[in-house]
């Protein structure tokens, strides 16, 4: 959605200077408050007229931090700043933003990989040994599981696609069965 990441754009780049010596740890809280805000009961929540910013902002907050590990008093004042702004819905789209600002200052890259079955660390160090041999760049990688695949990965790294899955193959054939 272009209007969404336009809306992000001056979030995440504010965000990414102010940040700017700790974006690692940045990075974590950003995160957390992206999964927080992808709640449809919440982007409801806030949507009501009969609730107000500081409503908003305790449920964020308590939902997104606990005892052992509180959100920091940046990312409280970030979380107010973008409550108060009606800016909630592209929290998610901020944090895909300043991920990919301090992606490009380490030099690395996000890459998921997608597989029929869970794999082991050693299987998955493996794998991103591989891709980023492949893609020829340092990768973030995360697992996600997907059973659809039947077997095989599919690894997204960027706007590019490597598919070696056991799907993708009988699509592959099928396709050229009807041909």
């Amino acid at each position: 959605m272009a209007e969404l990441a336009t809306i992000a754009r001056p979030y995440a780049d504010a965000l990414f200077k102010a940040q700017g010596a700790d974006l690692a740890a940045t990075a974590v809280w950003v995160d957390k408050l992206a999964a927080v805000a992808q709640n449809a009961q919440l982007l409801q929540f806030a949507d009501s007229p009969k609730v107000d910013v500081t409503q908003v902002f305790d449920v964020m907050v308590s939902v997104a931090s606990n005892v052992k590990d509180p959100l920091p008093e940046a990312a409280r004042n970030f979380l107010r700043l973008v409550i108060e702004n009606n800016r909630l819905s592209a929290l998610p789209e901020i944090a895909n933003q300043f991920r990919s600002l301090k992606n490009a200052v380490d030099g690395t890259t996000d890459a998921i990989v997608y597989s029929a079955f869970a794999l082991d660390e050693k299987a998955l160090a493996d794998v991103a040994a591989t891709l980023q041999k492949r893609f020829g760049r340092k990768l973030n990688v995360t697992l996600e599981l997907d059973p659809s695949l039947i077997g095989g990965i599919r690894a997204v790294v960027g706007d590019e696609v490597l598919d070696t899955s056991v799907k993708a193959r009988l699509e592959q054939m099928k396709v050229a069965l009807i041909s």
